[in-house]
């Protein structure tokens, strides 16, 4: 796996300093679609910090139904409990798009998030994004149509990409949006008929990215905007996508 840590947008976001006292302890990690990092009630012992892949946190209910809280991907970390005092999640973990991700032992992240108030502001920051995130989903979830959900869906996991393409079934799409699957694949061929985006063998490849976010409702601007806001983050390293 040829990666470097600033390849995720947090880490390229530390000093200098910061680096070199977290840098060496950070382990390279692949991660396979479906992986459960965490789940509900488990001990947490690692922060993530993904560079190429996406990754869900979910609420699972006694019945078997799901419904994904946030995504997470190249702008931040897996694990915020462990620096805000907890040592167990209440959520799952799970990758939705296979990739690679820096792994570091929670206990080293908390010392640093401890003793350094720079690394305690660049946290808090990211931490109130994520805030925004599961606000702005919630509010998502009850009150637009499923196809406005797909289409914040489709951008919000985009922006956590270096590609345009995105490998997931029209069935694991609708498991994290809480829906049924007819009406996932009912909104996505909507989208194919407009050429927004390609469907096949379960990829999905935005054609036209203007047109998916003019389709989305007011939730994605809204969290792109806070989150912009929050972390003034440089543009990611890996460049842009191509078709």
């Amino acid at each position: 796996m040829d990666q470097d840590p600033t390849g995720n947008r947090l880490l390229a976001a530390l000093a200098p300093e910061e680096r070199a006292r977290i840098f060496p302890h950070l382990q390279l990690v692949n991660l396979t679609q479906g992986k459960v990092l965490f789940a509900s009630g488990d001990a947490l012992q690692y922060v993530y910090f993904p560079t190429d892949c996406i990754v869900s946190l979910l609420y699972l209910l006694d019945d078997g139904g799901s419904a994904e809280l946030s995504v997470v991907g190249n702008e931040g970390l897996v694990g915020i409990s462990l620096f805000m005092g907890a040592t167990t999640s209440r959520k799952h973990a799970i990758v939705q798009s296979a990739g690679s991700a820096y792994r570091l032992i929670g206990q080293r992240l908390r010392d640093e998030f401890q003793q350094h108030a720079s690394i305690q502001r660049l946290f808090l920051r990211y931490t109130q994004a994520r805030i925004t995130q599961l606000a702005q989903t919630v509010v998502c979830n009850r009150h637009h149509s499923v196809d406005q959900q797909l289409c914040r869906w489709l951008l919000l996991s985009l922006d956590r990409l270096s590609s345009n393409k995105l490998t997931m079934t029209h069935e694991r799409i609708a498991s994290m949006l809480g829906v049924r699957r007819e009406g996932i694949s009912e909104a996505a061929g909507k989208l194919q008929k407009l050429k927004v985006i390609r469907y096949s063998r379960g990829q999905i490849t935005v054609l036209d990215r203007p047109m998916l976010e003019k389709l989305s409702c007011e939730c994605y601007a809204v969290v792109k905007k806070e989150t912009d806001r929050l972390l003034h983050f440089a543009p990611p390293r890996t460049g842009a996508a191509t078709p």
